[in-house]
């Protein structure tokens, strides 16, 4: 009996400890091996594909907000949001460079787009014009840093030089683009979204989709 009495209070003291080891092991169930968390990790990466994005110069201008708000979340605790945006983060700016891959792949594959043949570098015919050269076409000419550095900005070149482009596929060395310096911000979002949602296009025609840009 007075064995019985002794363990009763002992079997307590470690069943508690049980449950006081086994909610310290599970209470990092967020964090890597590293000691980050997931949320962490998320927003790591979301920032080395932006990054990336950035340094191919086709960067969407809401990733970096996007990541913000993912950090802001997880300082504020909510680490399934904060995850959650990081990885949609992540996401964009792998599609945004899978994108500009595609776009330049399928301008590679036209000749008519470059005006029979590559040639370095471009020529700036003053401050607020561009002089095309071989090789050229709108989505380099605006990925150019002396113009927009963002080849996603090409339609404001379209709409700025409307009475020189038929065609936004289909331009010729020597031509001079006037490039517009004061876009509002609207208008560059809107030119943005334009390139990223064109859809198919052919040399030669002017798409219904332009069209419809240029008429807003």
């Amino acid at each position: 009996m007075k064995f019985n009495h002794l363990s009763k209070p002992f079997f307590i003291l470690m069943l508690v400890l049980g449950l006081v080891a086994g909610c310290a092991s599970g209470s990092g169930g967020g964090m890597g091996a590293s000691g980050s968390s997931s949320a962490e990790q998320a927003i790591a990466d979301a920032k080395s594909a932006n990054a990336e994005a950035q340094s191919m110069g086709v960067a969407w201008r809401d990733t970096g907000k996007m990541i913000k708000a993912a950090e802001a979340a997880l300082s504020a605790g909510d680490e399934a949001k904060a995850t959650e945006l990081a990885d949609k983060a992540r996401r964009q700016a792998e599609n945004a460079m899978a994108q500009a891959k595609a776009e330049e792949a399928r301008l590679a594959e036209n000749g008519t787009l470059s005006a029979g043949g590559a040639s370095a570098g471009g020529a700036m015919a003053g401050g607020d014009s561009y002089q095309v050269i071989r090789g050229d076409n709108l989505w380099n000419i605006s990925g150019k840093n002396e113009v927009y550095a963002n080849p996603y900005q090409w339609p404001l070149i379209y709409k700025a030089n409307r009475d020189k482009i038929n065609d936004a596929d289909l331009i010729f060395p020597g031509q001079v683009f006037a490039i517009d310096r004061n876009a509002s911000g609207a208008d560059v979002d809107a030119a943005v979204e334009h390139a990223k949602t064109r859809g198919a296009w052919s040399v030669g025609t002017v798409e219904a989709s332009d069209e419809a840009y240029l008429a807003q």
